[in-house]
């Protein structure tokens, strides 16, 4: 088992069939695209690959806020729906958390859709807390 970073346009899309789980509304031939914008702005995309077959990936930054200091935030963490439950997610959130600290961070946040209530007992037997309401406005 191993987890790396996707940096080259066959690894990213790679992970794209896991991804497409959590993130539907992304066409496959657009994500490396996608990606590779959001690199330039300090996007990392992980991958936990285990026998040959990815089975979790998660995307991330680093960002520095005045409520709560330098933190790593996750935008997008998900396990292959037939790998749950297998230990993969907690694995990749635990090098996340490693990720964090070795950058001195002093937080690890993340946003998750109300309705992911899996999602949301995984992050709270992770240590989590529910600290803040995410608030969005439609501009199109």
């Amino acid at each position: 088992m191993k987890i790396a970073l996707a940096e080259t346009e066959a690894d990213i899309a790679r992970c794209y069939p896991v991804m497409a789980e959590l993130r539907p509304h992304l066409a496959g031939q657009d994500f490396v695209g996608i990606v590779r914008r959001q690199q330039q702005t300090g996007y990392l995309l992980a991958y936990l690959e285990d026998d040959g077959e990815l089975r979790s990936v998660a995307g991330y930054r680093y960002l520095e806020m005045l409520c709560c200091g330098k933190i790593l935030y996750v935008d997008d963490l998900v396990t292959h729906k037939d790998c749950r439950s297998a230990g993969y997610g907690s694995r990749l959130f635990d090098w996340l958390v490693e990720q964090a600290r070795l950058a001195g961070c002093h937080e690890l946040h993340l946003d998750s859709g109300v309705q992911r209530f899996d999602a949301h007992r995984f992050y709270l037997c992770h240590g989590m807390n529910i600290v803040w309401h995410h608030f969005s406005l439609k501009l199109d």
